[in-house]
């Protein structure tokens, strides 16, 4: 079985339709300089199979490792042969579906299993300040038009793998009577993110956590 990020939790939560971003932000509820989501909205397309190949032929040259990262791969992969950027990559956008659809519906049991302490303990503080306010988001992921490895450590027995996300989403936050307050579903906002997820490689769990987020510089 090959090991993907999450790949437990990419199981458990396939039926999942998760749209959000988020970083250190807390929903996107304004909306600058939005543009038509129509116009942004492209065919979903399976994933092609990733073949079975070196780690070396793995890490070199491949599209979704930044020049940043490389060194850092090529030491995670070596300690773990299975460690495949592409299909990492992947696990990584699932993951950023998961966790911001949970969220968005204010889903604590579901963020409890797929982040670190003060991921969740920042989330928990986020949705407790939303729900005393009153308010529910209502947040589509238009499109994810790019996820990236930017860095990538190894320390130990802990890796350490950031991913940017550039995406488009629509957002909206309604009041406690469903009115909307900010934003617009008909719009589309570029976001860029880089979320850094975190395994023990000598774990028998192949579970990769997120530990941290924030929005890209």
């Amino acid at each position: 079985m090959v090991t993907v990020v999450i790949l437990a939790l990419v199981t458990l939560f396939l039926a999942f339709r998760l749209y959000a971003v988020l970083g250190k932000r807390t929903g996107h509820e304004q909306q600058p300089l939005p543009r038509s989501a129509d116009e942004r909205v492209v065919p979903a397309r399976p994933n092609a199979s990733v073949p079975d190949i070196s780690p070396e032929t793995r890490i070199v040259g491949d599209p979704v490792v930044g020049p940043a990262a490389a060194r850092g791969v090529r030491a995670i992969a070596a300690v773990d042969p299975q460690f495949e950027p592409a299909r990492f990559v992947e696990g990584a956008k699932a993951a950023y579906r998961m966790v911001l659809e949970a969220y968005w519906a204010g889903d604590e049991a579901t963020l409890a299993d797929l982040v670190g302490d003060d991921v969740r303990s920042a989330f928990s503080e986020a949705i407790a300040e939303r729900k005393a306010a009153g308010q529910v988001l209502d947040n589509r992921l238009v499109l994810i038009e790019q996820a990236m490895i930017s860095d990538a450590e190894l320390l130990g027995q802990t890796a350490t793998v950031t991913v940017r996300f550039d995406a488009d989403i629509a957002a909206v936050t309604r009041d406690a009577d469903g009115n909307v307050i900010a934003g617009s579903l008909n719009d589309a906002v570029p976001t860029h993110d880089v979320w850094t997820f975190s395994r023990n490689v000598r774990s028998n769990d192949p579970n990769w956590i997120l530990t941290d987020t924030d929005e890209a510089a």
